[in-house]
């Protein structure tokens, strides 16, 4: 009996030091593990959801939009965005135009890139009705705030997070719309925002550098006017200049000034020291050595491959993570070094 009683309490304590150590793990990532039971970094962000495509149509030249059909879906704000998971795996961010308050279906639209990276070619060629898709989201890092007065500028696709803007924007708010494209018939929704904005949107033609006039169009924005834009990224950067506090939307992850610059990076947990070149990522270091790391997009906006930065000054180039979370993290696809050197809670 003494025997059975040692074996039940030996066996009970080892239960407990077992549950301990997991709390010590989840709680400390810097813990000397191998492994954590639940990684604290290269997850998706949101769960998935399992929807229908429920219509597919041209919506301009080049342009398809896809309505996704599901049941009680989270609801979102203007300036939100989706992951959506393609069929051959490839994950790409679109943003929401359809109805905030619809709760049944959610409504993307994507422009066909021919020397793109194969995202938009493959809902443009193999995306029908009657899919099923997943989608993760949504998220928004481009809402729409109060202010006395609003300016959008926005080039071709990139009407596809202000359209919900327009159409939430009480009947008294002041606001324009400088909307360019190659032609009419390439820029979707025109007619709807022609209708709905009237005078207030100015359509222009794009003149040989790929910009709209945007001196003569923005010359009277009045002081406090909240300007968003959306579109190119030589049509981003013509309005930030003219104005450093505009709030921005993305097609492409944003460029350094400076170029880009060799850099180490340390994987404190695996005990690696990896070179990043000029040329490559820092995901891309670190699946030469660790093959299973997560990630998605490749274009910092799905937040896949966040991982904790132990030391070192991060250049964030991402559009996802808060102030909060660029503190001690970073999207390794598309982010770099400052300092000559970063280590990774890897």
């Amino acid at each position: 009996m003494p025997k059975l009683r040692t074996v039940v309490v030996v066996a009970g304590a080892a239960v407990l030091v077992r549950r301990a150590m997991r709390r010590r793990i989840q709680t400390s990532p810097l813990w000397p593990m191998p492994a954590l039971e639940n990684p604290t970094s290269g997850r998706p962000r949101s769960r998935a959801l399992r929807l229908l495509v429920a219509s597919r149509e041209t919506v301009a030249d080049g342009v398809v939009q896809l309505r996704l059909e599901g049941r009680d879906l989270p609801r979102w704000e203007p300036g939100a965005h989706l992951d959506l998971v393609l069929p051959s795996g490839l994950v790409r961010q679109y943003s929401l135009c359809g109805d905030p308050e619809d709760t049944s279906s959610y409504t993307i639209a994507t422009r066909l890139i021919e020397d793109g990276r194969g995202g938009s070619r493959e809902v443009h060629e193999q995306v029908r009705e009657g899919m099923e898709l997943e989608v993760r989201g949504p998220r928004n890092r481009f809402p729409l705030i109060e202010a006395p007065s609003y300016v959008f500028v926005v080039g071709g696709i990139g009407i596809t997070p202000v359209l919900p803007m327009l159409r939430a924007l009480g009947e008294g708010t002041e606001w324009r719309l400088v909307y360019g494209g190659r032609t009419r018939a390439s820029m979707p929704f025109l007619e709807e925002i022609e209708k709905l904005g009237g005078d207030r949107v100015t359509v222009v033609a794009e003149d040989e550098d790929g910009l709209p006039n945007l001196d003569g169009l923005l010359a009277d924005t009045a002081e406090g006017a909240a300007v968003y834009c959306c579109g190119p990224e030589g049509l981003i950067a013509a309005v930030e200049e003219r104005f450093p506090q505009v709030r921005l939307e993305r097609f492409t992850p944003r460029t350094s000034a400076d170029g880009n610059s060799t850099f180490e990076v340390e994987l404190r947990r695996t005990g690696r020291t990896l070179t990043v070149p000029a040329d490559s990522t820092v995901l891309a270091a670190v699946r030469a050595q660790l093959p299973d790391t997560a990630y998605s997009c490749e274009q910092g906006f799905c937040g896949t491959c966040q991982q904790r930065v132990l030391e070192g000054e991060v250049e964030h180039r991402d559009e996802l993570l808060t102030d909060a979370e660029r503190a001690d993290s970073m999207l390794i696809c598309v982010s770099r070094a400052r300092s000559e050197r970063l280590v990774l809670d890897m």
